[in-house]
Protein backbone atom coordinates (compact mmCIF):
# COMPACT_ATOMS: atom_id res chain seq x y z
CA UNK A 1 0.00 0.00 0.00
CA UNK A 2 2.57 2.82 0.75
CA UNK A 3 4.29 1.60 -2.60
CA UNK A 4 1.45 2.09 -4.49
CA UNK A 5 0.65 5.06 -3.42
CA UNK A 6 4.20 6.60 -3.68
CA UNK A 7 3.24 5.78 -7.19
CA UNK A 8 0.16 7.29 -7.49
CA UNK A 9 1.52 10.76 -5.77
CA UNK A 10 4.07 11.09 -8.12
CA UNK A 11 1.59 10.47 -11.24
CA UNK A 12 0.32 14.17 -9.85
CA UNK A 13 3.25 15.83 -11.85
CA UNK A 14 1.70 19.20 -12.88
CA UNK A 15 0.13 19.52 -9.53
CA UNK A 16 3.62 18.48 -7.53
CA UNK A 17 5.37 21.31 -9.73
CA UNK A 18 2.53 24.06 -9.01
CA UNK A 19 2.08 23.06 -5.14
CA UNK A 20 6.85 23.17 -4.87
CA UNK A 21 6.50 26.43 -6.78
CA UNK A 22 3.82 28.04 -4.32
CA UNK A 23 5.48 26.73 -1.12
CA UNK A 24 8.60 28.27 -2.54
CA UNK A 25 7.53 31.63 -3.01
CA UNK A 26 5.80 31.89 -0.19
CA UNK A 27 9.06 31.18 1.71
CA UNK A 28 10.21 34.07 0.00
CA UNK A 29 8.03 36.07 1.27
CA UNK A 30 7.87 34.88 5.01
CA UNK A 31 11.79 34.76 4.84
CA UNK A 32 12.15 37.99 4.05
CA UNK A 33 9.29 39.06 6.42
CA UNK A 34 11.78 37.24 9.47
CA UNK A 35 14.56 39.15 8.00
CA UNK A 36 12.88 42.00 8.62
CA UNK A 37 12.00 41.17 12.25
CA UNK A 38 15.08 39.58 13.35
CA UNK A 39 16.84 42.97 12.25
CA UNK A 40 14.82 44.82 14.70
CA UNK A 41 14.73 42.25 17.42
CA UNK A 42 17.87 40.41 17.15
CA UNK A 43 18.32 36.58 18.76
CA UNK A 44 14.38 36.88 19.22
CA UNK A 45 12.89 33.70 20.83
CA UNK A 46 16.83 32.37 20.85
CA UNK A 47 17.25 32.20 16.84
CA UNK A 48 19.71 34.18 15.49
CA UNK A 49 18.95 35.79 11.88
CA UNK A 50 20.27 32.52 9.58
CA UNK A 51 18.60 30.28 11.98
CA UNK A 52 15.33 31.97 11.93
CA UNK A 53 15.43 32.07 7.80
CA UNK A 54 16.20 28.44 8.02
CA UNK A 55 13.40 27.86 10.29
CA UNK A 56 11.34 29.38 7.59
CA UNK A 57 12.54 27.07 4.94
CA UNK A 58 12.02 23.96 6.84
CA UNK A 59 8.72 24.36 7.89
CA UNK A 60 7.60 24.42 4.15
CA UNK A 61 9.22 21.35 3.24
CA UNK A 62 7.48 20.46 6.25
CA UNK A 63 4.40 21.49 5.45
CA UNK A 64 3.11 19.08 3.01
CA UNK A 65 4.90 16.71 4.21
CA UNK A 66 3.52 15.81 7.24
CA UNK A 67 0.35 17.28 6.55
CA UNK A 68 -0.23 20.30 8.37
CA UNK A 69 -3.14 21.28 6.64
CA UNK A 70 -4.58 18.34 7.18
CA UNK A 71 -5.99 16.06 3.89
CA UNK A 72 -3.96 13.33 1.88
CA UNK A 73 -6.17 9.82 2.95
CA UNK A 74 -8.78 12.40 4.91
CA UNK A 75 -10.32 13.15 1.59
CA UNK A 76 -10.49 9.41 0.43
CA UNK A 77 -12.53 8.48 3.72
CA UNK A 78 -14.25 11.11 3.85
CA UNK A 79 -15.65 9.83 0.19
CA UNK A 80 -16.31 6.55 1.27
CA UNK A 81 -18.32 7.69 4.23
CA UNK A 82 -20.29 9.70 2.01
CA UNK A 83 -20.91 6.82 -0.47
CA UNK A 84 -21.31 3.93 2.04
CA UNK A 85 -17.82 2.23 0.66
CA UNK A 86 -16.52 2.22 4.07
CA UNK A 87 -18.34 -1.04 4.53
CA UNK A 88 -16.50 -2.52 1.92
CA UNK A 89 -13.31 -1.04 3.13
CA UNK A 90 -13.84 -2.86 6.79
CA UNK A 91 -14.55 -6.30 5.20
CA UNK A 92 -11.24 -6.31 3.49
CA UNK A 93 -8.75 -9.00 5.32
CA UNK A 94 -6.05 -5.86 6.50
CA UNK A 95 -6.27 -3.67 9.36
CA UNK A 96 -8.87 -0.34 8.78
CA UNK A 97 -6.24 1.62 10.65
CA UNK A 98 -2.99 -0.24 9.39
CA UNK A 99 -4.48 -0.02 5.74
CA UNK A 100 -4.50 4.11 5.95
CA UNK A 101 -1.20 4.67 7.98
CA UNK A 102 0.55 2.84 4.59
CA UNK A 103 -1.13 4.70 2.16
CA UNK A 104 -0.03 7.92 4.30
CA UNK A 105 3.43 6.81 4.75
CA UNK A 106 3.63 6.44 1.22
CA UNK A 107 2.36 10.23 0.65
CA UNK A 108 4.58 11.02 3.07
CA UNK A 109 7.55 9.61 1.41
CA UNK A 110 7.17 11.10 -2.09
CA UNK A 111 6.22 14.85 -0.63
CA UNK A 112 9.07 14.82 1.00
CA UNK A 113 11.21 13.92 -1.59
CA UNK A 114 9.47 16.66 -3.88
CA UNK A 115 8.14 19.35 -1.92
CA UNK A 116 10.49 18.77 1.17
CA UNK A 117 14.12 19.32 -0.52
CA UNK A 118 13.35 21.69 -3.37
CA UNK A 119 12.33 24.96 -2.06
CA UNK A 120 15.12 23.87 1.56
CA UNK A 121 17.53 24.14 -1.87
CA UNK A 122 16.30 27.06 -3.16
CA UNK A 123 16.33 28.80 0.25
CA UNK A 124 19.83 27.75 0.78
CA UNK A 125 20.99 29.05 -2.51
CA UNK A 126 19.43 32.81 -1.91
CA UNK A 127 19.16 33.15 1.61
CA UNK A 128 21.70 32.94 4.46
CA UNK A 129 20.70 29.66 5.96
CA UNK A 130 22.41 27.32 8.43
CA UNK A 131 22.81 23.74 7.46
CA UNK A 132 23.88 21.09 10.31
CA UNK A 133 26.79 21.40 11.06
CA UNK A 134 27.03 17.21 12.25
CA UNK A 135 26.49 14.62 9.87
CA UNK A 136 24.19 12.74 11.58
CA UNK A 137 21.89 15.63 12.73
CA UNK A 138 20.44 14.38 9.21
CA UNK A 139 19.61 11.36 10.37
CA UNK A 140 17.88 12.65 13.41
CA UNK A 141 16.21 14.86 11.58
CA UNK A 142 14.83 12.38 9.40
CA UNK A 143 13.80 10.22 12.02
CA UNK A 144 12.19 13.12 13.60
CA UNK A 145 10.29 13.70 10.52
CA UNK A 146 8.98 9.80 10.08
CA UNK A 147 7.74 10.63 13.78
CA UNK A 148 6.23 13.77 13.05
CA UNK A 149 4.16 12.48 10.05
CA UNK A 150 3.19 9.42 12.39
CA UNK A 151 1.56 11.78 14.89
CA UNK A 152 0.14 13.84 11.95
CA UNK A 153 -1.54 10.78 10.80
CA UNK A 154 -3.07 9.59 14.50
CA UNK A 155 -4.74 13.45 14.84
CA UNK A 156 -6.12 13.06 11.74
CA UNK A 157 -7.30 9.19 11.69
CA UNK A 158 -9.18 10.67 15.05
CA UNK A 159 -10.68 13.47 13.28
CA UNK A 160 -11.66 10.98 10.47
CA UNK A 161 -12.87 8.50 12.35
CA UNK A 162 -15.55 10.73 13.72
CA UNK A 163 -17.62 10.54 10.20
CA UNK A 164 -18.80 6.99 11.92
CA UNK A 165 -20.97 9.09 14.01
CA UNK A 166 -21.02 12.24 12.33
CA UNK A 167 -20.85 10.80 8.53
CA UNK A 168 -18.94 14.33 7.77
CA UNK A 169 -15.91 15.07 9.39
CA UNK A 170 -15.47 18.85 7.51
CA UNK A 171 -16.50 20.71 10.43
CA UNK A 172 -13.64 19.43 12.46
CA UNK A 173 -11.27 19.17 9.91
CA UNK A 174 -11.58 22.91 9.39
CA UNK A 175 -11.18 23.54 13.32
CA UNK A 176 -8.08 21.46 12.82
CA UNK A 177 -6.23 23.01 10.53
CA UNK A 178 -6.78 26.18 12.31
CA UNK A 179 -5.22 24.54 15.72
CA UNK A 180 -2.56 22.56 13.91
CA UNK A 181 -1.47 25.62 11.76
CA UNK A 182 -1.10 27.89 15.31
CA UNK A 183 0.41 25.11 17.92
CA UNK A 184 2.39 23.33 14.84
CA UNK A 185 4.79 26.45 14.79
CA UNK A 186 4.07 27.02 10.91
CA UNK A 187 2.79 30.43 11.42
CA UNK A 188 5.07 31.22 13.88
CA UNK A 189 7.75 29.63 16.30
CA UNK A 190 5.98 28.62 19.72
CA UNK A 191 9.34 29.89 21.33
CA UNK A 192 7.82 33.30 20.68
CA UNK A 193 4.53 32.59 22.41
CA UNK A 194 4.32 34.54 25.60
CA UNK A 195 4.14 32.59 28.89
CA UNK A 196 1.73 30.04 29.53
CA UNK A 197 0.72 29.90 25.59
CA UNK A 198 4.30 29.07 25.13
CA UNK A 199 4.09 26.13 27.97
CA UNK A 200 1.04 25.09 26.58
CA UNK A 201 2.15 24.89 22.70
CA UNK A 202 5.38 22.89 23.51
CA UNK A 203 3.41 20.04 25.68
CA UNK A 204 0.73 19.82 22.76
CA UNK A 205 1.02 16.85 20.38
CA UNK A 206 1.29 19.60 17.17
CA UNK A 207 4.62 20.95 18.53
CA UNK A 208 5.61 17.40 17.16
CA UNK A 209 4.96 18.78 13.32
CA UNK A 210 7.01 21.37 12.88
CA UNK A 211 8.97 22.82 15.98
CA UNK A 212 10.88 19.75 17.03
CA UNK A 213 12.08 18.40 13.53
CA UNK A 214 12.99 22.00 13.06
CA UNK A 215 14.77 22.32 16.05
CA UNK A 216 16.35 19.36 15.52
CA UNK A 217 17.46 20.19 12.07
CA UNK A 218 19.04 23.25 13.68
CA UNK A 219 20.69 21.79 16.09
CA UNK A 220 18.94 23.53 19.20
CA UNK A 221 18.30 19.78 20.37
CA UNK A 222 21.69 17.49 21.02
CA UNK A 223 22.35 14.94 24.08
CA UNK A 224 19.78 14.21 26.68
CA UNK A 225 17.56 16.79 25.23
CA UNK A 226 17.34 15.55 21.46
CA UNK A 227 16.32 11.61 23.43
CA UNK A 228 14.00 13.86 24.93
CA UNK A 229 12.81 15.71 21.69
CA UNK A 230 12.64 12.42 19.74
CA UNK A 231 10.61 10.74 22.71
CA UNK A 232 8.42 13.26 22.61
CA UNK A 233 7.31 12.64 19.31
CA UNK A 234 6.73 8.71 20.10
CA UNK A 235 5.53 9.45 23.18
CA UNK A 236 2.52 11.62 21.35
CA UNK A 237 2.58 9.00 18.17
CA UNK A 238 1.90 5.81 20.31
CA UNK A 239 -0.77 7.66 22.24
CA UNK A 240 -2.50 9.03 19.53
CA UNK A 241 -2.23 5.85 17.12
CA UNK A 242 -3.52 3.77 20.87
CA UNK A 243 -6.62 6.55 20.71
CA UNK A 244 -7.26 5.88 17.34
CA UNK A 245 -7.25 2.32 18.12
CA UNK A 246 -9.95 2.33 20.58
CA UNK A 247 -12.08 5.02 18.93
CA UNK A 248 -12.00 2.34 15.58
CA UNK A 249 -13.17 -0.15 18.10
CA UNK A 250 -15.79 1.70 19.04
CA UNK A 251 -16.64 3.06 16.04
CA UNK A 252 -16.95 -0.66 14.08
CA UNK A 253 -18.82 -2.82 17.29
CA UNK A 254 -22.14 -1.44 14.97
CA UNK A 255 -22.06 0.19 11.52
CA UNK A 256 -25.11 1.81 9.84
CA UNK A 257 -24.49 2.74 6.32
CA UNK A 258 -25.99 5.58 4.87
CA UNK A 259 -28.96 4.81 2.89
CA UNK A 260 -28.99 1.40 4.15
Amino acid sequence: MARGAFRRYSTYRAATLAGTFTNTVFGVILASSFLALWQARPHLGGYDQSQAVTYIWVSQGLLVTVAVWGGGFQDEVQDRFRSGDIAVDLYRPVDFQGWWLATDLGRAGFQVLVRGTVPLLFGALVFRTRMPEQPLTWVFFLLSVLLAVLVSFGIRFLVSITGFWLHDSDGIRSVMVVVSMFFSGMLLPIALFPGWLGTLGEALPWASLVKVPTDVFLERSSGATLAGALGFQLGWAAALLAAGRGAQWLATRKVVVQGG
